[in-house]
């Protein structure tokens, strides 16, 4: 018999850590290779991770809800025969050791169950709460942590380097894991926040899933972070109008793609952010960082009600029919819950398309760090002044409204006004004899 590491893959250049959402596999069941052992999820993507070899699962290492890094050994198979073992083996670890892990973990279960990191008034990441959890750190002493990273937050390594040196002060260090199971009594009726009761009883209470609580937190977050401000613009696109239902049949036979609005109005977007590199920027502090490549967010609904924003990258570097590709294949990867983690990475700057929905314009929310996010409002056929060298006359022209929120806290007025005038701009200029 031969023991294989199942580590967590690795799911694109961005992501470095994920959640365990379900385990499909428990201890004791035989797996197939290739089978799905268990649901993992990222801040903005689902997936599965499936075992690279058949044989028992024996071991699993982290329970569900709990963050893991990309590469981290998450569960133990055992395979038939020890030298057809695709992975290697870990090397025999002395007793003594194992004695120690045993009592550790027994120790960490105990202090586990009575921490409450809601208690504390200061943020943690998910990840630096799952390594308090698991080396059985208290809130007191976590609070006592001097963090290195922004604004004072505990990172990784300020708690890794803490349980590092930890060992060193055995006394206080049993003091204060001591303390919570005092309390624990006491704060018991309020460590769980209790659900919402129907006065009438005739209403239906349902909890938020993960993606929509991952929503919440984002928007919520954005607004307290940036200060939103909007300029609306009204686009005659008369000449887009009449150019795709010319050529949307021939496009569509001949690329085998759709041709949709959206591809159009993300080009002139990227068009824009490279005559106003002033909106292609992210916020860190009290530094700016100015992006050198144009990777555009195209927010998409999805069947259960969510919201996700895949991503175009380079956008400024794909033709039309790129574009029309790219736009497609991730909408329908989007609707189909097949998008992969890196998909969702490293956007730049986001497009919301309101319109699909009737609305004329909005106010969105920015997708955090950028600076910008547009919101197209739906096509309406309305009478406008047409000028002539003859005179002016009232006709019918096919019009949207562009809708462009803004961080005020780096993005003025005249830079906002001057990048959504800009898209306007390109999109009343549109070719309508361009060849595609």
């Amino acid at each position: 018999m031969a023991k294989f590491e199942l580590k967590l893959p690795k799911m694109g250049e961005s992501v470095a850590e994920a959640t365990i959402t379900n385990w499909l596999k428990n201890v004791g069941d035989h797996i197939d290779a290739d089978e799905t052992v268990l649901e993992i999820a990222t801040d903005k993507v689902d997936s599965e991770v499936p075992s690279e070899v058949e044989g028992t699962l024996v071991e699993i290492l982290f329970k569900v809800d709990d963050v893991v890094q990309v590469g981290q050994t998450i569960a133990i198979i055992e395979t038939e025969g020890g030298a057809a073992a695709p992975a290697p083996t870990k090397a025999s670890a002395p007793a003594e050791a194992k004695v120690v892990a045993e009592t550790v973990a027994v120790a960490q279960e105990t202090v586990s169950a009575s921490v409450d990191f809601s208690d504390s008034d200061k943020f943690f990441s998910p990840l630096v709460k799952n390594i308090a959890k698991e080396e059985g750190i208290s809130v007191a002493e976590l609070e006592a942590i001097a963090g290195t990273g922004k604004d004072g937050r505990v990172t990784k390594n300020d708690i890794l380097e803490y349980v590092k040196n930890r060992g060193n002060q055995p006394q206080q260090v049993a003091a204060k894991v001591e303390a919570p199971k005092a309390a624990a009594p006491a704060s018991t009726a309020t460590a769980t926040k209790a659900a919402p009761v129907s006065v009438n009883g005739a209403d239906e209470i349902v909890e938020m899933d993960r993606m929509r609580k991952l929503i919440s937190g984002y928007m919520v977050k954005s607004v307290q972070t940036s200060a939103h401000v909007q300029s609306f613009i009204e686009v005659d696109v008369t000449n887009i109008v009449n150019w795709r239902n010319k050529v949307k049949n021939s496009f569509e036979k001949r690329e085998g793609e759709k041709l949709t609005f959206t591809p159009i109005f993300m080009e002139a977007v990227a068009k824009a952010l490279k005559d106003f590199p002033g909106m292609n920027i992210s916020v860190e502090g009290d530094y700016i960082i100015k992006k050198k490549n144009i990777n555009l967010g195209m927010a998409a609904a999805l069947p259960n009600g969510n919201l996700i924003v895949p991503v175009i990258k380079n956008a400024d570097q794909l033709n039309l029919v790129g574009m029309a590709k790219a736009v497609n294949d991730l909408g329908n990867r989007a609707k189909a819950g097949k998008l992969k983690p890196d998909d969702t990475q490293g956007s730049t700057y986001t497009v919301t398309n309101v319109g699909t929905f009737g609305s004329v314009f909005g106010t969105p929310i920015i997708n955090q760090p950028e600076v910008g996010i547009l919101a197209l409002g739906a096509i309406r056929k309305v009478p406008a002044v047409i000028e002539t060298p003859e005179g002016d006359f009232i006709g019918i022209r096919q019009k949207m409204f562009l809708s462009h929120s803004y961080d005020h806290r780096v993005v003025d007025g005249a830079l906002g006004g001057q990048f959504v005038q800009r898209v306007a701009q390109i999109l009343e200029a549109f070719d309508p004899n361009r060849e595609v």
